[in-house]
């Protein structure tokens, strides 16, 4: 059985003074501080979350 694709994730912009929705998407992505990183499942919809929010957040190389 294939193992699931991963991404990881830093949030490296503040969610200050943007607005509410790409506050929210930060947080559906379970990103709220700066620096944090996760491992999300690489998901059609994880994807469309981060291009909404990719100039708070970069893709790190594993």
């Amino acid at each position: 059985m294939a193992s699931k694709k991963t991404l990881k994730v830093r949030q490296t912009g503040s969610p200050i003074r943007r607005p509410k929705d790409q506050r929210a998407t930060l947080v559906g992505l379970g990103l709220n501080k700066i620096g944090r990183v996760r491992e999300l499942e690489d998901t059609p919809s994880v994807r469309g979350m981060i291009h909404k929010v990719s100039h708070m957040v970069e893709i790190v190389e594993e």
